[in-house]
């Protein structure tokens, strides 16, 4: 055998040892976040709860979800563990950050279309748009009569010959 056929073999099983090595180190990461949990970290569950540890054991996880509410979940089932900075923002929707009040967009959009140029304001204002349809019979013809503009503005209609085919 010669070394351009066992090629694609070997390309093949490199390919698939770079893969398990990949999976495995995410594995292992995985491993690590559960195994920092400590009591009073925000978590996520891999359903989409939000929780806060109560208490650790070997396989097992005490999560408070709120006022009364103990859950009992595998370790494997915590999705990721959150700051809690990240925690407090998704919960209960405190934000912590350094930007003035002034930064802020508002809840309405009305700030946002102001423009502060009041004379501008009253000049658009002024002129009404018209977006309704006007009936033909209601405007008179523009130098021209009746029966040519109906022949400009209609196509003609042919019995569907027609010679670029």
């Amino acid at each position: 055998m010669s070394l351009l056929t066992l090629l694609p073999f070997i390309v093949l099983i490199g390919a698939m040892f770079l893969m398990t090595r990949s999976a495995k180190k995410k594995q292992q990461q995985a491993v690590d976040m559960r195994n920092q949990m400590q009591p009073g970290s925000g978590v996520r569950t891999i359903g989409g709860m939000y929780a806060t540890v109560k208490e650790v054991n070997d396989d097992t996880v005490l999560l408070d979800a709120g006022p009364g509410v103990e859950l009992l979940f595998a370790k494997n089932s915590i999705g990721a563990v959150l700051t809690d900075d990240e925690y407090n923002r998704i919960v209960h929707g405190v934000e912590h950050d350094l930007k003035s009040d002034a930064d802020l967009v508002p809840d309405d959009a009305s700030s946002l279309t102001e423009t502060g140029d009041s004379a501008a304001d009253a000049t658009a204002d002024d002129k009404a748009v018209d977006l309704g349809k006007k009936d033909a019979a209601d405007e008179p013809a523009e130098d021209a009569p009746a029966g040519e503009a109906k022949t400009d503005e209609e196509p003609k209609k042919t019995d569907g010959d027609s010679e670029a085919k």
